[in-house]
């Protein structure tokens, strides 16, 4: 306990927590703005390492750091075009399409990773964003500009969502498209824009991980972060302030856990330290999920003039 205790006024600790919260967050909101609209999108977790690789690409050619991000972002909305190509218009399972995605994106990116750099033994390093020690405040100022973004984007949202003609066009056809339709809403462009902008917010979410969190690309750096993000939309009800918390309090689990691991003196097997965090998780979904609110449509294919 006393150990527990310790950690919490730890400044070290809160810090890490929200660095590793940041890419949480962004993906928590792609996936919030994806469902809002009525549509699943599983292929968060391709869409992560593509963002991943091509922000961390294009600045190791060169570009600057702000354009490796719009690159993350620009790839991500190319494959919520793709998913909503397939689901939207088309429409296919959201399930298939999307395990589909994660799969195209990952192993495209492996693959070019491969053909640009054939004989490399260690990944190439890049110089990433550096901590904000401007702003003078405690915890902020040890993170860099793309955690700072990521917060402000929760209220920003939150906005968008519930005080715009847009965001509650967003949210009534992930209620009843039929009724967004009658109003002479083009349900398809609609849904189409929202899974092209959340899949963007996913893109960005994997360029944290090599232009912030660490300083290049490496096989199997998103470790299943997009599925927590699945999994955290649920806890969160679908609304961007609980996405935060939501994304705070398992990067908090998962910080607890590495600074476990080094206390415990090898007492107990490290798997069980690394379970930590998603067993926690698993009990705050079951504790929450069953007052989720889930939006009405979400997962239901629409056909236009149908009933």
């Amino acid at each position: 306990m006393n150990e527990f205790l310790t950690l919490l006024g730890d400044a070290e600790f809160w810090i890490a927590v929200l660095r590793i919260a940041t890419p949480l967050i962004f993906g928590t909101l792609g996936v919030l703005l994806c469902e809002r609209a009525g549509v699943l999108n599983l292929g968060i977790e391709g869409i992560l390492v593509a963002g991943a690789f091509l922000g961390w690409l294009t600045v190791y050619s060169g570009g600057g750091l702000w354009l490796g991000v719009l690159v993350a972002a620009i790839a991500g909305g190319v494959l919520g075009a793709l998913h909503a190509l397939l689901v939207v218009r088309l429409p296919l399972s959201q399930h298939v399409a999307g395990l589909g995605i994660t799969l195209f994106a990952t192993s495209l990116s492996y693959f070019a990773y491969r053909v640009v750099f054939p004989k490399v033994d260690s990944p190439p390093k890049i110089e990433p964003f550096q901590p904000m020690e401007w702003l003078g405040l405690p915890i902020l100022s040890a993170q860099t500009p793309l955690t700072l973004l990521a917060i402000l984007l929760v209220p920003a949202l939150w906005y968008v969502l519930t005080r715009t003609p847009l965001g509650l066009a967003i949210r009534a056809v992930g209620e009843s498209p039929h009724a967004v339709e009658a109003q002479g809403i083009n349900v398809m462009h609609l849904r189409t824009g929202a899974v092209v902008a959340g899949s963007a917010l996913m893109g960005v979410a994997g360029s944290f991980l090599t232009l912030s969190a660490f300083n290049s690309f490496f096989f199997n750096m998103v470790n299943g972060r997009g599925w927590i993000c699945v999994a955290l939309i649920v806890f969160a009800s679908w609304r961007p302030g609980k996405a935060l918390l939501g994304a705070l309090l398992f990067a908090f689990f998962d910080a607890a856990q590495l600074r476990l691991q080094q206390s415990g003196g090898g007492a107990l097997p490290y798997q069980l330290y690394l379970m930590l965090p998603y067993v926690l998780s698993i009990v705050a979904l079951v504790l929450v999920a069953r007052k989720a609110a889930y939006p009405q449509a979400l997962m239901q294919p629409y056909v236009k003039g149908s009933r």
